[in-house]
């Protein structure tokens, strides 16, 4: 023991010998790390074919339960063992979904292949032996894309792509493409097809820029040996349990990853051809704000206005924003109290909603009302049935406009599905209960130039016809006069 020490003590006064000694440490930690994993005995062809696919922008529009996660975690950590001193990143759309989908399948994976990664609980972060790192983390607004500049990357996957908004294109365009130049990196986009075709995942997917993959849950091997059933049977009691043929939109797009349009899983039935405006009328105008409150997700404020003898309301103005202050928010809500004024202001009660209404009631003297959530259904379809008339409008690039097409029903007028959370859809609601448009009677139509000389016409004929009628008239009595005479 004490001539270990001894010999410690020794190499520690001598710089040389010390640095040789590390460099040998080093030398044999690496070679103790394999070079690389051998995908094919993990993966099935279909994610053998994506994760060799040589492009470098890609898109993997698939089923549920076809092996997304694994895939990404493979190729992720493959391409961190090829390289040293390399960044991987996954983004999804919350740091607390990266935790629970691809987070666990990482872990698992370096602990059966004994890779040994430092793990960085706090950053969603793996460093490997030879310097390069993987990263988790979450995009769930613009705000949030900012955070990807300045890192130099060479293998990106953007999950669950379907329900991002159209910062996804920025993300790509102003973040992401220019980090990748540094190695030629990668950059794949995952996701399931949602009820309406549209937005930046989806034209991916049809774009001959990107290399499209496309494969049916079928393809996934290992589901038939963890569940011990075939596809073909799992498919026929679902299509039991639902009552429909394997036609039906929702079974093309969860089991085969086919684009669908299904209007009636889409909770707001928003329109673009009826919903979208690109400016706003003259003349007088009533407003209503609405604000929901966020714990976990963002403070979302939306203006609603109508102009006199209009039934038509429009979202007038958006606000969204996570991670911020209480006194920041109604800083905010009392500007735009301030340029509006408002006929009423309503609140979410809950996430603390009604300590701030009571804040900026104190504070502000702003007249602070709780919105009504206990007939959100109903208050959904009263909305709906607007979109469907036209008679609620929002802008064209707005975030109601996208969100009201990326909210799903996980059971029809009873459950919103929880893979995408809007809002600014509640705000829209809270305020749309409160606006009296529907109470507006609508202006004459205006007439058109035939149509007000027709009337002149008529008017001058019936002019005519009292003056004569009026005339036969004295020439009648006068007669009558003369008879009596």
């Amino acid at each position: 023991m004490l001539s270990t020490i001894y010999q410690y003590w020794r190499i520690s006064l001598n710089p040389s010998r010390l640095k040789k000694l590390k460099l040998e440490l080093e030398k044999r930690k690496l070679a103790s790390v394999p070079k690389s994993i051998q995908i094919k005995d993990f993966c099935f062809p279909e994610q053998v074919s994506l994760i060799e696919d040589v492009a470098r922008y890609r898109t993997a529009c698939l089923p549920r339960r076809s092996g997304k996660t694994t895939m990404c975690a493979f190729d992720l950590i493959r391409s961190a063992l090829a390289r040293p001193n390399v960044v991987c990143l996954y983004i999804t759309l919350a740091r607390s979904n990266a935790k629970r989908l691809i987070w666990p399948m990482l872990l698992t994976i370096c602990r059966d292949q004994k890779l040994g990664p430092k793990i960085n609980e706090t950053d969603l972060a793996l460093t490997f032996a030879n310097g390069s790192t993987i990263y988790c983390s979450g995009a769930k607004d613009r705000t949030e894309i900012e955070k990807f500049r300045g890192l130099a990357l060479v293998n990106v996957y953007i999950d669950e792509s379907q329900s991002f908004r159209d910062y996804l294109g920025e993300l790509i365009d102003d973040v992401i493409a220019p980090a990748l130049r540094d190695y030629n990196g990668k950059c794949t986009l995952t996701g399931t097809p949602g009820p309406i075709p549209k937005g930046y995942f989806y034209r991916a997917t049809q774009s001959k820029a990107w290399s499209n993959h496309f494969w049916s849950g079928r393809a996934n091997v290992f589901l038939e040996q963890k569940s011990g059933e075939t596809f073909e049977k799992q498919l026929a009691d679902e299509l039991l349990r639902m009552g429909v043929t394997v036609d039906h939109p929702t079974i093309q797009r969860e089991w085969f990853g086919q684009w669908r349009v299904d209007t009636d899983k889409a909770v707001f039935k928003y329109n673009a051809d009826i919903n979208d405006y690109h400016s706003l009328p003259l003349g007088k105008w009533n407003y209503v704000i609405g604000i929901d409150v966020g714990y976990e997700d963002s403070d979302a404020i939306a203006v609603l206005g109508w102009v006199d003898n209009s039934r038509v309301v429009y979202v007038v103005e958006e606000y969204v924003k996570s991670k911020q202050g209480v006194t920041e928010l109604c800083e905010k809500v009392r500007e735009l109290y301030n340029q509006y004024s408002p006929r009423c202001v309503v609140m979410d009660p809950g996430g603390g909603g009604r300590k701030i209404a009571a804040e900026l009631g104190d504070r502000y003297s702003l007249p602070i009302e709780s919105a009504e959530k206990t007939r959100k259904f109903e208050f959904i379809e009263l909305l709906n049935d607007a979109l469907r008339r036209g008679d609620l409008l929002a802008k064209a690039t707005g975030q109601f406009a996208q969100d009201s097409q990326m909210v799903e029903w996980e059971t029809p007028m009873v459950k919103l599905k929880n893979n995408f959370h809007s809002d600014i859809t509640d705000a829209v609601l809270y305020g749309f209960r409160e606006c009296l448009h529907w109470l507006e009677k609508p202006l004459p139509a205006k007439k058109s130039a035939a149509e007000l000389i027709a009337d002149d016409e008529a008017t001058m004929e019936l002019a005519a016809l009292k003056r004569t009628k009026e005339e036969r008239g004295v020439y009648e009595d006068e007669y009558d006069n003369y008879n009596d005479v």
